[in-house]
């Protein structure tokens, strides 16, 4: 985490900070005892909790590079890829896009190689590069496509690109568009609002998706998708979560159904395995 005092050029944190608006956030109105569904209540609980902050202002086509690099994989490890990626090609005056349409596959590969996957994500990226060039002529127009247009637009054209899945366009809807009613569902998502019993055990990605932004108000749905993020790795882990040892421990304890976790016996399951 950067020093507070040194000012950010990127407007989206590398890590969700907690402290609320003492953590260098924005004031909010987060308030469980009047929340109208379930899963607003479980992120205004996360906004009592976690930092608060703006989204938007980033650019989309970093953005969309970013978000392929995170894909399977850890913050921790495609930070620096991302990272050694805007050092080889970046710069105030360089098209982006451009330089990446241009990269020879290898040397890409060799740059970004601690996010995982280089070989398949080297391609995917110069892939979405040339589609860039090819559809916007740069990575401005494409900023401003992203920006300007209706997110319905926007979502379905990226998810004609190869290598942009709903959770990558989602992402670059909300950190580069700023776009309010967008919850992107990454793993923590997807398992989360099942494992609450808010979305069906079998629901899929698209599923979760369409739950949540359903029942979230439009203003809380980016906190909500990053507070869920952060509530994942603290409290409902994938194999152990909070409540194994202790059902008090877990800030949801009391309006989360368990499904698929049984404390009795310490055993935790995918919730898509307890229908029968």
């Amino acid at each position: 985490m950067s020093d507070e005092s040194t000012p950010n050029p990127d407007p989206e944190p590398a890590v969700n900070i907690s402290g609320g608006t003492t953590g260098g956030g924005v004031a909010a109105e987060f308030n469980p005892a009047s929340a109208d569904t379930r899963a607003e209540c479980v992120v205004d609980r996360l906004g009592e909790r976690y930092w608060q902050k703006t989204y938007g202002g980033q650019d989309a086509f970093p953005c969309l590079v970013r978000t392929i690099l995170s894909q399977n994989t850890s913050d921790k490890a495609s930070q620096p890829a991302h990272d050694a990626l805007i050092d080889r090609y970046g710069g105030s005056d360089v098209d982006l896009a451009a330089e990446l349409a241009a990269a020879e596959q290898s040397q890409l590969a060799e740059t970004i190689s601690s996010a995982g996957l280089y070989n398949q994500k080297s391609e995917m990226i110069i892939g979405a590069a040339e589609w860039v060039c090819d559809e916007f002529g740069s990575a401005a127009a494409f900023d401003a496509f992203v920006a300007d247009e209706a997110p319905g637009e926007v979502r379905e054209t990226l998810l004609d690109v190869r290598g942009v899945g709903p959770k990558t366009a989602d992402c670059v809807l909300l950190f580069a568009g700023g776009r309010g009613g967008v919850f992107p569902v990454d793993t923590h998502v997807h398992r989360i609002y099942r494992r609450l019993g808010i979305a069906p055990p079998d629901a899929d990605h698209e599923d979760v998706r369409e739950v949540v932004e359903d029942e979230v108000p439009t203003a809380k749905c980016g906190f909500g998708h990053t507070a869920t993020i952060q509530f994942g790795r603290e409290f409902c882990t994938a194999r152990k979560p909070a409540c194994l040892d202790d059902p008090e421990a877990c800030p949801m304890a009391d309006i989360c159904d368990q499904v698929g976790v049984y404390p009795a016996t310490g055993e935790v399951i995918d919730p898509a395995e307890t229908i029968e």
